[in-house]
């Protein structure tokens, strides 16, 4: 399910769009195992094709994204509304529930129609690879599976509830999206510093920063600016058009360290609640 759906979304990815599920949202998800990757993809077929994908991250959050050209199907949009929000359809639960709706979207309209409503804001940034990336002024390894160790290591150190573990690195990479990713860690003096995920969605489209992370003890001498000028130029090498990444709009430091790496923001995004 996880490989048929990542080649769908690799399809729908283009600069004109906005912020949506990437290919490489499903391959961070990887992380815990085909077998529960597999379980949390959830698609929605029209004509012999994928129309949608969905991916259920967490008990009460489903990301979703619809194909490009059925972004106004009133008829997608209303079976993937009835499937959302009746409990007995097994794709969320009863309770308050998050939808992540794709922008624009005749299904985004009828959730909100519906009765649901916007949650927290989130602040997608893009910076284009046309022109090559500055040199990031640090040292930067390609992690592989014999330092995976390393990299687990940083992103643990970078988010207070990472549950991020060697083990998960390898069932990550092993993982078909990864054919198209990189990892990598920044090194001060030999010490890993930060750490980054860069998923290519093919040449000429948009690769995806998941995640990128400044170890706790490290922070606030650029590093997370250094590790994601290094992640956009691997992006580049990959064939990549440009590099989007999405973050709380509440997480200040995150934003302006995106900026201070040539990304700029754009529209502010909503996942849809329903309480």
């Amino acid at each position: 399910m996880l490989d048929e759906a990542v080649r769908a979304l690799r399809e729908w990815q283009h600069d004109d769009t906005p912020f949506q599920l990437h290919p490489g949202d499903l391959g961070w998800y990887r992380r815990v195992g085909a077998k529960a990757a597999d379980e949390a993809v959830r698609t929605w077929r029209g004509d012999g094709r994928i129309v949608a994908v969905g991916l259920l991250d967490g008990a009460d959050l489903l990301r979703l994204t619809v194909a490009p050209d059925a972004r106004a199907d009133g008829e997608l949009a209303l079976r993937l509304a009835n499937d959302i929000c009746a409990p007995d359809r097994g794709v969320l639960p009863s309770g308050t529930v998050y939808v992540e709706s794709p922008r624009g979207t005749r299904f985004q309209e009828l959730m909100f129609e519906r009765g649901w409503q916007s949650d927290v804001p989130w602040t997608p940034l893009r910076r284009d690879l046309a022109a090559p990336v500055p040199d990031p002024g640090v040292w930067i390894d390609v992690i592989g599976h014999d330092h995976a160790d390393v990299h687990a290591a940083v992103i643990r150190a970078s988010f207070e509830k990472s549950t991020f573990t060697e083990e998960r690195w390898h069932a990550m990479a092993v993982g078909s999206p990864y054919a198209d990713a990189r990892s990598l860690v920044a090194l001060d003096r030999g010490v890993a510093v930060a750490a980054i995920t860069v998923w290519s969605a093919g040449t000429g489209r948009p690769g995806l920063i998941e995640p990128m992370g400044v170890h706790r003890d490290h922070r606030g001498k650029g590093f997370g600016t250094a590790i994601t000028l290094a992640g956009a130029a691997a992006l580049r090498e990959l064939g990549s058009s440009s590099a989007v990444v999405c973050t709380p709009s509440s997480n200040a430091g995150a934003v302006a360290t995106y900026r201070a790496a040539g990304f700029t923001a754009l529209p502010e995004v909503f996942d849809q609640r329903r309480d």
